[in-house]
């Protein structure tokens, strides 16, 4: 891909992305059309002030958000061009909220684009800020995966203390930051229940520990939980790999924007089961490319009928690829990101 021309300045691309978020990583399609980019964790700061003295220290000339409301509030007065991705907790939740709106609404009219993921994602936040419907985008996630070819299963379930001799092992992974909004307990009761009449199966909740009084609340529930384990972040390749050779990736939020742990294992050909809200609902086709549940009782039983079903899991496992072939295209995204970022460009110019 030729590096984009039309930046006078030569300063790096300022990039505020929740750290161990499941979204795609737009960074590599700028780093790929020749940017630098300085990426921060938008947890990291408390206010504006602190992210103008990080531009003038490393001399940014434009930026990039996820998150409206947490990373683009902190982008507004600057004076350098950014872009806006919407996270999906902003439109779902922060919206609902009235000084958190009018924030938005502000973010929203200094921005230079804004994407969302879906159709409706987009509706939803043209409906709440008018203003902003001619700088939209729809661009789903485009999805890559790389697992590690090196990677040892056994020793990986060795390190999660699962007994590997259980005859038919099914592995659910949970893929998710320590968050309430993941709500990664919402299985683990029932899921338990279920371990204890087949010791086969088995629920592993991967990743980062982003809020400490949470991630304290989830460790205590998951050690008196008998067949739930708990690991912490991977690097990306082995976090893939665990997802290959899982059985079935599983997704419990309260509100998504689009995950990227659903998209990836259905590019790894792995049957996806997931809670029954607007986000995923966008991305699963009951019974077509995964499973859609609404309560804790209606996940076993959607389990049990996949473990027992291996044509059900065969013909979900090649739809869901097919989809996501289709439809989350990384070359796609990239052309997209690549064409927005011109719109930033140009802006130097003015």
């Amino acid at each position: 891909m030729e590096a984009i021309t039309g930046f006078h300045g030569s300063g790096p691309w300022l990039l505020l992305f929740p750290v161990g978020k499941d979204q795609g990583h737009p960074w590599a399609h700028l780093e790929a059309a020749g940017h630098v980019c300085v990426l921060k964790d938008a947890f990291d700061f408390e206010s504006p002030s602190e992210i103008a003295n990080l531009i003038l220290a490393e001399n940014c000339e434009a930026a990039l958000a996820l998150h409206l409301y947490r990373g683009g509030r902190l982008l507004q007065g600057h004076q350098i061009p950014f872009g806006i991705i919407f996270g999906g907790t902003d439109v779902n939740e922060d919206a609902n909220q009235g000084e958190k709106n009018t924030v938005m609404g502000r973010v929203l009219e200094e921005a230079r684009f804004a994407v969302a993921f879906t159709e409706s994602m987009k509706e939803m936040a043209q409906a709440q800020w008018p203003h902003a419907k001619g700088k939209i985008y729809v661009q789903s996630q485009g999805i890559a995966t790389t697992p590690n070819a090196a990677f040892n299963w056994n020793t990986f379930l060795q390190r999660s203390e699962i007994n590997q001799s259980a005859d038919n092992l099914h592995i659910f992974l949970l893929i998710c930051g320590l968050r309430q909004v993941k709500d990664p307990l919402y299985l683990v009761d029932a899921f338990s229940e279920w371990h204890q009449e087949e010791p086969s199966v088995y629920l592993v909740i991967a990743g980062p520990e982003v809020d400490p009084v949470f991630t304290r609340e989830v460790k205590a529930k998951v050690r008196r939980a008998a067949g739930v384990r708990l690991i912490g972040e991977m690097p990306q390749e082995d976090l893939h790999a665990v997802v290959k050779n899982c059985f079935a990736v599983v997704n419990s939020s309260v509100s998504e924007g689009m995950s990227a742990a659903i998209l990836e294992a259905m590019d790894l050909e792995v049957p996806v089961l997931a809670r029954n809200i607007p986000g995923n609902a966008a991305v699963v086709k009951h019974e077509v490319t995964g499973l859609l549940f609404s309560n804790p009782q209606e996940f076993v039983h959607l389990a049990k009928r996949l473990v027992s079903d291996p044509a059900l899991e065969k013909e979900i496992v090649g739809n869901g690829r097919e989809y996501v072939r289709m439809y989350h295209s990384w070359q796609v995204e990239r052309d997209t990101y690549q064409q927005l970022i011109s719109k930033l460009e140009g802006s130097t110019e003015d």
